[in-house]
């Protein structure tokens, strides 16, 4: 093995917004739950840098990961550690950013989220432009943060991707999806779910998923279990095997699905959901 990509989600279920469509909202862990956390993702930390070939992280926490000082303790030391080739967060952005200076520019990224009814637009796009490190920045497709994406992608950089994910539960019309496509080239995508059953998934081989006791499943969305991390039985499971659920309908679950192509789209920025080129004109599904 020379290279493995891992998606990390510990016990952290606590959230400071409160966002609508999150069912993780205003969650509070208790003590004894985020000393566990912390426990989970030291060991995950320690584990990660000791390996003898790359990694490649991306956290994926079912709350808000930055405001608690582990998340950003461990991002700032894995992005210094040779064999990491790329650490990234899922975040709000909500937290303090002065940290990001003692991290490797070079390794860690960044996956915001802006939600319009939980920060000032002014205070996210401030903080959002201020950033020292590689960054995508998204919304959810919700018709009432429409013109709040619009600006949004109006005052971004250029090169700063602006993603648009499709609301859980919701159909678009074609004349709803091309409204946000004017956003986001690549709404498309995220548009229908992915018929992926027997489909080739990169999940399971060169990719998988870790929970806070070292559990090992190919990805978030299948339950099987390849093995533990920490013992390394998952080692002897991975392989190269089709797609065993019938729809798959999460960017972070899809982009690895091969049919989809998003391995080219997203070049160099798979895990921070930064495509390798200035996306100008609304691309075509082939």
């Amino acid at each position: 093995m020379t290279h493995l990509t891992i998606l990390y989600r510990g016990p952290l279920a606590s959230c400071d917004y409160d966002c609508a469509y999150c069912p993780f909202a205003k969650r509070r862990d208790t003590p004894e739950q985020l000393r566990a956390d912390r426990a989970a993702l030291r060991r995950f930390t320690e584990w990660t840098a000791a390996q003898d070939h790359e990694v490649s992280v991306l956290f994926t926490p079912w709350g808000e990961g930055l405001v608690r000082s582990w998340y950003r303790e461990a991002m700032v030391e894995l992005s210094h550690r040779a064999n990491v080739r790329r650490v990234a967060i899922q975040t709000n952005l909500s937290s303090r950013t002065a940290w990001l200076d003692r991290a490797n520019p070079d390794k860690l990224a960044l996956w915001v989220t802006y939600h319009p009814t939980q920060v000032t637009y002014d205070r996210f796009l401030a903080k959002v432009t201020g950033l020292p490190v590689r960054h995508s920045v998204g919304v959810v497709g919700d018709p009432a943060h429409l013109e709040d994406a619009r600006r949004l992608r109006r005052d971004l950089p250029a090169e700063t991707y602006l993603w648009i994910n499709a609301e859980e539960g919701r159909t678009y019309t074609d004349e709803e999806a091309a409204r946000w496509q004017e956003i986001d080239p690549l709404f498309h995508y995220s548009r229908f779910p992915h018929l992926s059953a027997g489909q080739a998934c990169r999940t399971g081989d060169t990719v998988i998923s870790v929970d806070g006791d070292g559990t090992v499943r190919r990805c978030h969305f299948i339950p099987t279990v390849l093995g533990n991390l920490y013992d390394g039985t998952f080692r002897a499971r991975l392989g190269r095997r089709a797609c065993p659920k019938l729809e798959c309908d999460c960017h972070i679950g899809y982009v690895h699905l091969e049919p989809t192509g998003l391995y080219d789209v997203f070049a160099g920025g798979v895990l921070e959901r930064i495509p390798h080129r200035t996306l100008t004109e609304p691309s075509r599904k082939p």
